[in-house]
């Protein structure tokens, strides 16, 4: 894939009234526009991806995937908040010509979508054969859509919500709350909050996976009295995402995931649902318990032209990065 950044010069004003002065959005792309517009397919990435879909989304998209550059034209942007190249808490705030840190203003989904939007005006783009994401990046999709100022011919949601739970938002504060308790959060430096971004995504992986996982994956044998697999696990996690990501992005984006609501600012849930027109799918996991299907089922209710699917699997909300096979099968006759 391709990266690119676009710069945006005039104010980029937030759903919460407060400006972005030049707002920079790091995308990427691959594949050719076809002559009749008709193939492109814009990915929304979740929560610490980026925007090169190949890189975390293989087995879907690539050279010679589902999803690929021959047939497709195909792009990503990354998120404002995210510290892959878009406008970030690391980026400069002109008013004091040095990083935001923890006064980097409050961004909703609704602010990502709208962000979205002024790419594909840039770009030109009209019409989105088909518009996907999960979790986070499902979240945006349906802002995205209802945005109302592109064509969206195919939505696929997987994993995602219309209003994010109690039970979510309790999950990503924990997760703050963990950041928060490290010191150096409060100190301006690009590693602020460090072992509390290792804390938080431990907390994270919870949510993602399942109980069955880890007692397939991390179980231990029974002499083991100490330096358990599990324990091990959890930290590799944690380092592994503390050493590609910084704890200011990752506490940005939280609050960005429990401002998901449909229903702010309009008539209800179910009427904003009912106003998406595209041929939507809505794909859910058995096993997740962060985005229960319940809440996958709520979308395809209300959405006037919605099928539901059900993947099975035992890797709870992670199964839609992980269950590749199936979600091939599923889409296959989208492309």
């Amino acid at each position: 894939m391709n990266f690119h950044q676009y710069n945006y010069t005039k104010p980029f004003q937030l759903e919460n009234g407060q400006i972005l002065e030049n707002l920079t959005i790091a995308y990427h792309t691959a594949g050719t526009l076809n002559p009749e517009k008709n193939n492109i397919i814009w990915v929304c990435h979740a929560l610490t991806a980026n925007s090169d879909v190949f890189d975390w989304w293989a087995g879907l998209f690539g050279e010679n995937e589902l999803f690929n550059p021959k047939d497709h034209f195909i792009i990503c942007a990354n998120v404002i908040g995210s510290n892959y190249g878009t406008t970030n808490p690391l980026s400069t705030n002109p008013e004091t010509n040095s990083p935001y840190y923890r006064d980097f203003p409050t961004i909703t989904i609704k602010d990502m979508s709208n962000a979205h939007q002024l790419l594909a005006d840039h770009l030109g783009i009209s019409t989105i054969h088909l518009l996907i994401g999960g979790s986070l990046g499902g979240q945006q999709a349906l802002e995205f859509t209802l945005l109302n100022q592109v064509k969206v011919d195919n939505l696929v949601l997987l994993a995602t919500n219309a209003i994010h739970s109690p039970w979510g938002i309790a999950f990503n504060e924990s997760q703050r709350l963990a950041i928060e308790a490290d010191s150096t959060f409060n100190d301006k430096t690009e590693n602020g909050g460090r072992n509390g971004l290792i804390a938080a995504r431990t907390i994270a992986m919870l949510s993602y996976r399942t109980y069955i996982i880890y007692e397939q994956k991390q179980k231990d044998e029974d002499s083991v009295y100490n330096d358990f697999k599990a324990s091990s696990y959890q930290k590799y996690q944690g380092e592994k995402l503390a050493n590609r990501f910084n704890a200011h992005s990752y506490w940005t984006l939280s609050k960005a995931m429990d401002s998901q609501n449909l229903a702010r600012n309009r008539e209800s849930l179910e009427k904003s649902l009912s106003q998406i027109s595209s041929n939507t799918l809505v794909i859910g996991i058995s096993s997740d318990i962060l985005f229960p299907p319940s809440e996958q089922k709520f979308i395809a209710n209300h959405i006037p032209n919605a099928k539901f699917i059900e993947i099975d699997s035992i890797f709870g909300h992670d199964g839609f990065l992980v269950e590749l096979q199936e979600l091939n099968t599923i889409l296959e006759h989208l492309v």
